[in-house]
C-alpha cells in the first residue's frame, strides 16, 4: 500500500505531561493533538497500547489484544462520579521528567479498583449497558484476558506454567470454578478495558477529525506470560509443561555485540498454517480497529527468523529459520483487504525480506542515524542514504531504540561527523537535529517521522530505551516548557516546503 506524501511525530501516550505520574489519554494527549496541527504534522506515532510486561517494556504485554490500564485518565472517571477529589491527589514520588513506575503503577492501579466498585455500585443504565455491549463485542480475547490477569495476581506473578495443572491446561471444570471464584477481580480488568478503549477511540476521533492519523504499533512475537500464550498454547512452541522450547531474538547487531535475546516464544507456524492464519488475521483486524496505519516491529522474522534454544543465556547461539512468508500476508490480505502496513525491516535484511516487502507493496523503514557508517556517504548499497531512498518508504531520524540525534551526534566519532555534515551541506553542527529532520523531509520517502526528542533538540539522557538493557527505561517525559513556538513554526515550515502537509 503506498501512502499520501506526511510527516508526523514520534511519542508514546506515557510520554506526555499530566499530573498522575505517567503521561494518558487525558488533556495533554489531546492538545498534543492540537499542536501537531498546529505544526501541520498529519501523523501521531505511537509505541504499543498494550500492557507493560518485565522492564516495562510495551514490547512485552499481557496481552496482543487487551489496552495498557495505565494510559487510563482518571479524572474522566471521577467526572463521571466513580472517583473523588481527594482520590486525584498526585504522589510524592511522582515527576515531570521521569516515570516511577515503582510508585505510578500500584497508585493508578488502586485508582481503578476504586473506580470500578463505584461503577459496579452506582453506574447509570446507559453506562451499564455500553460497558455489557463492548464485553459481548471483545468477547473472544476479553473473557480469556480477565481470567488470566485474574489468576496472574492470585499465583503472585507465577508463570502461568507453574499454576496448578488444570488451570495451566485449561481444564474446563477448573476454568469454570476460576471464573467463580474470582468474579470480582474478573470483572475489574472487563472494566478497566472498557475505560481504555472508550477513552482511546475519543482521542482518535478527535485526532482523526482534524487530520491526524495514528501510526501504531504491533510487535511481531508476544510475552509467554500472556493470555493469549495461555489460551492458545498450541500455536507456540511450548514443551508439555507449557514452557518455551526455543525463544526469539536477533543475532549480534548495531546495539549489541552478544545479540538480543528477547525471550518471547516463538510461533509454530504450522499451526498457524493449518487453521489458515485466523489468529494473525483477527491481531490484525482489532489492531487495525484501533489505529490508521500499523507499523509491523521485526517484520524480518515474516521471512526468516533466529531461534535461539531456550537455555542459551545470550541470543549468540541460534540460527535462522524460514518464516511464514508470503502464504500469512495472501492469507491477511484475502480476509482483511489491503491494509495500511510500515513494515519494520531493520536489522539483517536479506533479499527474501526485501522481496516479501516488494510482494506485498508495503513500505520500509531508513533511519537517518544509520546513514553514515563506515562504507562512506557515497556508497551506492547503503540503503539509508536519502538518495538511494524509493518512495513507498517511512523515514526516521531515529526510533524510539536509537539514542536522540544530539546524544548520537555527542558519541559520534569526528570522521563520521565530517562524512555528515559533507553530505548534508552543513557548515555547523549546533542544530545537527533539524539538519537530519530537513533531510527526511526533503527525501522522497512518503513519510517523515521525527521522534519529539528531536524536534524539542534533547541528549541522550532522554532517549526512550536501550536495547539489550532490561532496567531503567521506557520513562522518559516531557513538559509543556520544553515545547517552544518555533518547535512547531519550524515542523510547519518543512512540511509546507517539501509538501508534506
Amino acid at each position: 500500500m503506498t501512502f499520501p506524501r506526511a510527516s508526523g511525530v514520534l511519542l508514546h501516550p506515557t510520554c506526555l505531561p499530566g499530573p498522575h505520574g505517567s503521561g494518558d489519554f487525558g488533556p495533554a494527549a489531546f492538545h498534543f493533538v492540537d499542536w501537531l496541527v498546529l505544526a501541520r504534522q498529519k501523523l501521531w506515532q505511537i509505541l504499543p497500547l498494550g500492557g507493560i510486561g518485565p522492564g516495562n517494556s510495551p514490547y512485552m504485554s499481557s496481552s496482543a489484544f487487551a489496552g495498557n490500564l495505565l494510559l487510563i485518565d482518571l479524572a474522566e472517571l471521577q467526572a463521571r462520579g466513580w472517583l473523588d477529589a481527594h482520590d486525584l491527589q498526585p504522589g510524592d514520588a511522582f515527576s515531570d521528567a521521569r516515570i516511577n513506575f515503582g510508585a505510578v503503577v500500584p497508585w493508578r492501579m488502586a485508582r481503578l479498583a476504586r473506580a470500578a466498585d463505584r461503577f459496579a455500585q452506582a453506574a447509570s443504565a446507559a453506562d451499564r449497558a455500553d460497558h455489557a455491549e463492548f464485553c459481548l463485542r471483545q468477547a473472544d480475547w476479553l473473557d480469556d484476558y480477565a481470567l488470566f490477569m485474574a489468576l496472574a495476581e492470585h499465583h503472585a506473578g507465577q508463570d502461568w506454567c507453574d499454576w496448578p495443572a488444570p488451570l495451566a491446561r485449561r481444564a474446563p471444570q477448573a476454568l469454570r470454578e476460576a471464573g467463580a471464584a474470582h468474579a470480582a477481580r474478573i470483572a475489574f480488568w472487563k472494566f478497566g478495558q472498557w475505560c481504555f478503549f472508550r477513552q482511546w477511540q475519543a482521542l482518535r476521533t478527535y485526532a482523526n477529525a482534524r487530520g491526524v492519523k495514528i501510526v501504531g504499533d504491533a510487535p511481531i512475537f508476544i510475552a509467554g506470560q500472556s493470555a493469549e500464550v495461555w489460551a492458545r498454547q498450541e500455536l507456540f512452541e511450548l514443551d508439555a509443561a507449557g514452557r518455551p522450547t526455543v525463544v526469539a531474538g536477533v543475532p549480534p547487531d548495531y546495539f549489541s555485540a552478544t545479540g538480543q535475546r528477547w525471550g518471547n516464544p516463538l510461533y509454530r507456524w504450522s499451526a498457524h498454517a493449518a487453521e489458515g492464519y485466523a489468529w494473525w488475521i483477527e491481531r490484525l483486524r482489532r489492531t487495525t480497529e484501533l489505529v490508521d496505519i500499523v507499523r509491523i516491529d521485526h517484520f524480518r522474522g515474516f521471512a526468516g527468523y533466529w531461534e535461539i534454544p531456550a537455555g542459551e543465556p545470550t541470543a549468540l547461539h541460534g540460527r535462522w529459520l524460514p518464516g511464514p512468508g508470503a502464504a500469512l500476508f495472501e492469507a491477511i490480505e484475502n480476509a482483511l483487504g489491503d491494509l495500511p502496513i510500515i513494515a519494520e525491516d531493520l536489522g539483517q535484511i536479506t533479499p527474501d525480506v526485501q522481496a516479501l516487502r516488494e510482494q506485498f507493496g508495503l513500505p520500509g523503514m531508513r533511519i537517518l542515524q544509520f546513514a553514515f557508517g563506515e562504507d562512506g556517504a557515497n556508497d551506492s548499497a547503503n540503503a539509508y542514504l536519502p538518495h538511494n531512498f524509493e518512495a513507498n518508504t517511512a523515514v526516521y531520524t531515529g526510533t524510539h531504540d536509537n539514542n536522540t540525534t544530539q546524544g548520537w551526534w555527542a558519541q559520534a566519532a569526528p570522521a563520521l561527523r565530517r562524512r555528515v555534515l559533507d553530505y548534508l551541506g552543513a557548515g555547523h553542527d549546533h542544530d545537527i537535529h533539524w539538519q537530519l529532520i530537513r533531510a527526511a523531509c526533503a527525501s522522497v520517502a512518503d513519510l517523515a517521522i521525527h521522534p519529539l526528542q528531536d524536534v524539542l533538540g534533547l541528549g541522550g539522557e532522554h532517549r526512550m530505551n536501550l536495547p539489550g538493557q532490561g532496567e531503567g527505561h521506557w520513562e522518559w517525559r516531557f513538559t509543556w516548557a520544553q515545547v517552544q513556538p518555533e518547535h512547531a513554526g519550524r515542523l510547519a515550515h518543512l512540511g509546507a516546503l517539501y509538501r508534506r502537509d
